[in-house]
């Protein structure tokens, strides 16, 4: 066996990259799909058996690091490993500075080596993302702090101090899209069994993890504030052209349920009004009916939406200035001039 020095490391990890990227770099991986690796004649493993920092016994620094699938989709992805500067943070193994892996990832920080990182979507299934690199090490918090690309370690090697706002706002940004919003996806179709929930589309390729409640307002990248669409009805609900109803009954909004176009618009939006969609066989995996009623109601709203959140707040300003007992109630009120409380 032979110890790989710089160069050979470098065009290992290059080697890996390439291997990852014949696989698809959307592509859920396993450890089956992982061992094929072979560099210069060698097999050698990519991903830890089971801890999650793995150094190969050919390298001197670590080659990988894995997160494991959280079972619980409500629970929301690295909820207590993002810091202040907005970048992601990897725990040690233990608590030990000098426990052997974890002198192995700090050997790949110093050396500014790249690294794969396999996220847990589902049982024995994991998203890689790669090439990631460690920015620095936070010993007191037993941490690494990554970096997910190279534009953002440099940015926060040379502006935190001067330009932390700026740092924060990218880093985020990255995070959100090369991270977030790919295990997102990921753990969404897994629990769709990668098929529309409105037309039972099972093309992978052309499905999409819609948003209940969107990033903008504040929605969480969890399984139940997510529903498998594809594009065309992704793109329909996010133009609330028609919504979901708490109970998962579909409505289409009336003035679309009037027109008249060719079979696109009949088949693929007028014929689902009044449907249910189809849920995952996992219960707790099923939408959040409070955020669907969320997004109910604000698609009931529609051209009125503005005037009505005009109203909820006067309502609110004026219940500041009055006993409680003479509060004025706040509404909802639905496009056929009901009102839901």
């Amino acid at each position: 066996m032979t110890i790989l020095g710089d160069d050979k490391e470098v065009r290992l990890r290059d080697a890996a990259f390439r291997y990852l990227d014949t696989l698809g770099h959307t592509k859920l991986v396993s450890q089956q799909d992982l061992a094929s690796f072979v560099f210069e004649g060698e097999s050698i493993r990519l991903m830890a058996p089971q801890q999650g920092i793995w150094k190969p016994r050919q390298l001197q620094a670590a080659l990988s690091m894995r997160t494991v699938y959280a079972a619980d989709p409500a629970r929301r992805p690295y909820e207590d490993e993002i810091g202040p500067d907005r970048f992601l943070r990897y725990k040690w193994r233990g608590e030990n500075p000098k426990q052997f892996e974890n002198r192995a990832l700090r050997l790949a920080m110093q050396r500014g080596l790249p690294l794969i990182w396999f996220q847990g979507i589902g049982p024995g299934l994991y998203l890689p993302s790669y090439p990631v690199y460690l920015a620095a090490e936070e010993p007191e918090a037993h941490q690494f702090v990554v970096a997910f690309d190279v534009e953002s370690l440099a940015l926060r090697r040379d502006l935190l101090e001067r330009e932390p706002e700026l740092v924060r706002a990218y880093a985020e940004r990255v995070v959100q899209q090369r991270l977030h919003q790919r295990v997102f996806r990921e753990r969404v179709l897994l629990a769709y069994e990668s098929r529309c929930a409105i037309c039972n589309l099972q093309h992978r390729e052309l499905l999409d993890a819609a948003h209940v409640i969107t990033d903008a307002a504040g929605g969480q990248p969890t399984v139940t504030n997510g529903i498998a669409m594809c594009k065309i009805h992704h793109a329909a609900y996010d133009a609330d052209i028609f919504g979901i109803a708490p109970d998962y009954r579909i409505g289409v909004r009336a003035d679309v349920l009037e027109e008249s176009d060719g079979p696109t618009l009949r088949y693929a939006l007028q014929a689902i009004d009044q449907s249910v969609i189809q849920l995952p066989r996992q219960r707790r995996a099923r939408p959040d009916p409070t955020l669907l009623d969320i997004r109910w109601c604000k698609f009931h709203a529609g051209p009125r939406q503005k005037l009505n959140s005009e109203v909820v707040e006067l309502t609110r300003s004026a219940n500041s200035y009055l006993p409680k007992r003479l509060a004025v109630a706040t509404f909802c009120t639905d496009t056929d001039g009901g009102e839901t409380g």
